[in-house]
């Protein structure tokens, strides 16, 4: 879902996307969406994903339903939020699925990338855990709550916050939040952590917020532990099959996105997560 990442981070990403993944293809393979409108069909559409959900929604496409559309489908697994947009950007996969519009629009900026949306698949609610309060009341003045320290999702975890009456934020503040924009921090400590060590890190603090992906990779149900669940109706962070800008007609796009939008899909979705990760009703652009 999936991040103001910092330039060691960037520095990090781009050493790892150099050693770790010519595997994916070069530029000019043709397994990746060229934005020419000439992608060979009877190569694989290489995927970027996260782990969970998206890989494994991805996976049940390739082995359940991919075949009869003739689609030829690889999923590449990562574990942060840099990686999959930058290879995409790069040509190295032809797509990728682990991301929310705020999340792009901020990466798109502050990366010179184009990726753009395709459709969306599915929600992943934001959700406050904990190890040591059993509930919401247990949170007291002096603990700690680890938050992502990535823009969006920062924000993202202050307004759930915020909405639960742990802080106050200050007036007119929108889901770019920092930690400056506490009005009142009810005497809370904050620590930010990069989005996928957050879960690592419950041992070391009083509560957590985690993105749903990295939550359900943790071993966590999002609709039975969490202490506070963002509410998925007319929830902004739908996540969605991405693509470099000029890539959206590829026909294996085309069928991927049709693919990941019927009800065999949605209907996997709702009995694999449990109301954990939901369907998406809305478009994508």
């Amino acid at each position: 879902m999936r991040k103001n990442t910092k330039l060691t981070a960037i520095a990090a990403a781009t050493a790892a996307l150099a050693l770790g993944l010519t595997a994916c293809g070069s530029a000019s393979d043709p397994s990746s969406a060229q934005g020419d409108g000439k992608a060979d069909e009877t190569k694989p559409l290489v995927v970027a994903a996260s782990p969970s959900p998206h890989a494994d929604i991805l996976n049940f496409v390739k082995d359940k339903l991919a075949a009869e559309e003739g689609l030829k489908l690889e999923v590449k697994e990562f574990t942060d939020y840099v990686l999959p947009n930058t290879a995409t950007e790069q040509g190295q996969v032809g797509a990728n699925f682990f991301q929310h519009k705020p999340y792009l629009d901020d990466f798109n900026k502050k990366n010179g990338t184009h990726i753009v949306p395709v459709v969306n698949v599915h929600l992943e609610p934001l959700g406050l855990y904990s190890k040591k309060a059993k509930a919401l009341a247990d949170i007291k003045p002096g603990q700690t709550i680890a938050v992502p320290n990535d823009t969006t999702n920062e924000g993202r975890a202050l307004q759930l916050l915020a909405a639960n009456n742990l802080i106050t934020l200050k007036e007119g503040v929108g889901t770019s939040a920092k930690l400056s924009d506490i009005a009142d921090k009810k005497g809370l400590e904050f620590k930010e952590l990069e989005a996928a060590t957050v879960p690592r890190a419950l041992n070391d603090v009083d509560a957590a917020v985690i993105n749903g992906n990295y939550a359900i990779e943790a071993k966590l149900s999002p609709a039975k532990d969490a202490l506070a669940l963002e509410k998925a109706e007319g929830n902004p962070y739908a996540n969605f099959l991405a693509v470099k800008a000029g890539n959206e007609k590829d026909p294996r796009i085309e069928k991927l996105a049709r693919l990941l939008g019927s009800d065999e899909v949605k209907k996997f979705i709702e009995e694999k997560y449990q109301g954990s990760v939901v369907p998406a009703a809305t478009p994508a652009s």
